[in-house]
């Protein structure tokens, strides 16, 4: 075998390193917990100028506590992210629960010193829900611990809780309800007849009936109303027959169970916030003014008052609605950023948020609330998380851009451009879903990637994208599928046009979906790439259908196409890059999680191989205890560290150094 700095000064010299399958340097890190193939060990020199990068955190918001007084939220302080109290503004983080695996999502009990709780193992998603005793520290698990389970709903009394679970036969999103002190009383009060997805979304204040939600897909859901005493399901807002996005948007039962809140994109091209009235079955839609999605919502218990969040064009806009009168005003005096877990206190007088800027990461605020209920006073700060002894205010913000693509079309971008003249390397970060959007947020990746390597950035919205209408979000689905690759292509032109930027230099990164984006742009674009970072991607839609948990692989059917047609499998053989490996010639890495439940590791696993095979080296690293991305503090930074490690190698062309082995 080569020393291993000759190694590296090969593989920085050219646009990759030819090896044959067998000419693989393999060895483990974090305690045997990841597998490490050809990536050489990070210099000391990288770890420290990162350590700040890798040391920042953020608080969000989980539930009030039961008088009003303080604040549930999650946070870390060591490896995972746990439940913790806070008492007062700028009070001490007071650690609940002390699990190796992070907690996911938390409610209070009403009426009782409970809060329930969910947690995986290993992130394979497999979630169980447990009561956790806020006098004694106690927990115990009150789902079956096989099955998963989500979206975990108490009535307005406590005594009972509605929650989705696939225990029936493993692959059925199916509504549950249980009495949480005696779990054995869990019956199944919707059954799932398609494989699509049903979640309880809110009870009545009588406890005699439930919104249901069911999710086809993005551009098809519906809300059904559940008489638990019945079993009647009646549908409230969608149309299977025409479909259209209905999203439920949380505390829906209003004026003594007299109406519905929820958002539709029936009158429009974006989600608008509507109110149903159950009795007389008319339907206003309120904001028929805004020309954006509405994505938020919540009521406080008493019905006094409601909040909504819009999002507009990727940054939060938050408004307050009268429910009765349903007026609404924006809320004024809120940092530019992101705006998310809306939390109204008991007595409905204040309401808590998780605030989240290019700048500051996410925190805990909360906004005293006047006597009218469109009327707001002070934000007060409750939590103010460590950034690692970063200057966060020499951080560069993002601008919006658009370019044009081959239609005509415009497609929004957000640029991340470091001080200087230039001309800067390029780093194209591309979002999964594909139904997601890249949302401008508080990075210390995209911090670190401008300060170390001195790129910019560049986040695009290609086309399917979530947030800029139903029209724009189908223009992917399909055999359209290669379009968004298309959208890609029409960025590296648009690079190619600005002196600024270095067209010679220019990497691509992504997950999930976006590491399916980062193969195909290699695919069709390698001559124009210098690397490629992909983490959890999808390598062939053909196996990933096949092998993806069978509780999601018939919703991942409507937005890539149902592999068991014949022609549209030989349209996804076609476009999978696993099909093309000797077309990405730019050198590659590749990261994933052994447990990965969504895209199987199998995935990584062919994709690696293929390219070794047709005579390309790939970096690659699997995390034998996490699933769909890396929650773990340790191996987050190692993750972090290899990829600068990999670009200043490939994207910047620097030599190793010797003793990095």
């Amino acid at each position: 075998m080569r020393p291993l700095f000759l190694y590296l000064l090969a593989a920085a010299a050219g646009p990759a390193l030819e090896a044959g399958a067998d000419d693989v340097e393999r060895r483990t890190a974090n305690d045997g917990q990841v597998v490490l193939e050809n990536v050489p060990e990070v210099p000391e020199e990288l770890r420290g100028s990162l350590n700040r990068y890798l040391n920042t955190r953020g608080a969000g918001v989980r539930d009030w506590t039961a008088d009003g007084s303080g604040l549930y939220l999650s946070t870390r302080f060591g490896n995972v992210y746990q439940l913790h109290r806070v008492d007062q503004p700028g009070g001490a983080r007071h650690q609940l629960t002390f699990f190796e695996e992070p907690v996911g999502a938390a409610r209070r009990r009403p009426g009782s010193r409970q809060l329930s709780f969910t947690m995986d193992a290993g992130g394979n998603e497999v979630t169980q829900i447990f009561l956790f005793d806020l006098e004694t520290g106690d927990h115990r698990m009150i789902s079956d611990g096989e099955s998963r389970h989500r979206s975990a709903v108490w009535s307005d009394d406590g005594e009972r809780l509605a929650f989705q679970s696939t225990r029936r036969d493993g692959r059925s999103n199916d509504v549950w309800v249980m009495d949480p002190d005696d779990p054995e009383s869990a019956r199944l009060v919707v059954e799932s007849p398609d494989g699509t997805w049903w979640g309880p979304m809110d009870w009545s204040d009588d406890g005699r009936r439930l919104l249901i939600a069911n999710y086809v897909s993005i551009a098809d859901s519906r809300i059904h109303l559940l008489d638990l005493d019945s079993g009647g399901l009646t549908l409230v807002a969608g149309d299977p027959e025409s479909p259209v996005s209905v999203l439920g948007v949380g505390g829906w039962f209003a004026g003594g169970d007299g109406g519905v809140f929820f958002a539709t994109d029936e009158d429009g091209d974006f989600r608008q916030l509507a109110h149903l009235d159950l009795a007389t079955g008319r339907r206003t839609v309120i904001t028929a003014g805004i020309p954006w999605d509405v994505d938020d919502f919540e009521l406080s218990d008493d019905g006094e008052r409601a909040v909504f969040g819009v999002n507009e064009g990727g940054l939060s806009r938050l408004y307050l609605l009268d429910p009765r009168s349903l007026d609404y005003r924006p809320v004024g005096g809120l940092p530019v950023g992101l705006v998310g877990g809306l939390e109204f206190s008991p007595d409905g007088s204040r309401l808590a948020m998780t605030l989240n800027t290019a700048r500051t990461p996410s925190d805990v605020f909360t906004l005293d609330l006047a006597e009218g209920p469109l009327e707001h006073g002070d934000l007060v700060r409750w939590t103010f998380s460590e950034v690692g002894g970063l200057d966060t205010d020499s951080f560069v913000e993002p601008r919006l851009v658009r370019y044009p693509t081959f239609d005509g079309r415009q497609i929004p971008a957000f640029l991340y451009q470091p001080a200087g003249e230039g001309p800067f390397p390029v780093i194209v970060y591309i979002h999964g879903g594909p139904e997601a959007q890249y949302r401008p947020s508080f990075s210390s990746t995209f911090q670190s990637w401008i300060a170390e390597l001195g790129a910019a950035v560049v986040a695009p919205n290609v086309r399917g994208s979530n947030g800029y209408g139903k029209d724009y979000l189908t223009l992917d689905n399909g055999m359209l599928r290669e379009d968004s690759v298309r959208d890609i292509g029409a960025l590296l032109d648009w690079i190619s046009a600005r002196p600024e930027l270095d067209e010679s230099r220019v990497a691509v990164y992504g997950g999930s979906y976006g590491g399916y984006m980062v193969l195909a742009s290699l695919m069709h674009y390698g001559n124009r790439l210098r690397a490629g970072v992909e983490i959890v991607g999808i390598s062939s839609f053909v196996t990933f259908l096949k092998n993806t948990k069978a509780y999601r692989r018939d919703l991942r059917r409507v937005e890539y196409g149902d592999e068991r047609d014949p022609e549209m499998e030989a349209h996804l053989q076609r476009i999978s890059p696993v099909n093309n490996a000797d077309r990405i010639t730019a050198p590659l890495f590749v990261a994933h999680g052994q447990n990965d439940p969504r895209v199987p590791v199998t995935e990584a696993e062919q994709i690696v191989a293929e390219v070794r095979g047709a005579g390309y080296d790939v970096w690659y690293m699997n995390a034998l205890d996490e699933g769909h991305g890396y929650r773990k503090k340790e191996n987050s930074d190692l993750y972090r560290q290899v990829v600068v490690m990999f670009l200043r190698r490939h994207l910047l062309g620097e030599a190793a150094d010797p003793g990095d082995g």
